[in-house]
């Protein structure tokens, strides 16, 4: 079952912001990963967060992260962020369980 894809306002400014090469590497992963398979676990790709009721999933790719929630048929992507930022943006942003 293929899931919509929804893309924050924040995370498509964060998006935009990556390099060209970056974006094009973000967009593969969303669309082999997410569609399909939102909430599989897989290896050290997608994550499913502790201690945390939003966001629930990290999707790394490369020095990239993603991180998104999961409602019925829908992914929320909240952002797209750099590995060096990311623990940054989820102590401001994350919303503890």
């Amino acid at each position: 079952m293929k899931h919509e894809i929804i893309v924050s306002p924040q995370a498509r400014e964060q998006f935009h912001g990556l390099s060209a090469y970056d974006r094009a590497k973000v967009r593969d992963a969303i669309d082999q990963h997410l569609q399909d398979r939102p909430t599989t676990e897989s290896g050290s790709r997608i994550k499913r967060l502790r201690g945390l009721r939003k966001p629930q999933y990290r999707l790394r790719v490369d020095d990239v992260r993603v991180f998104y929630d999961v409602e019925d048929d829908t992914v929320i992507i909240h952002a797209i962020v750099d590995k060096p930022h990311a623990a940054e943006w989820l102590a401001e942003e994350g919303q503890p369980s």
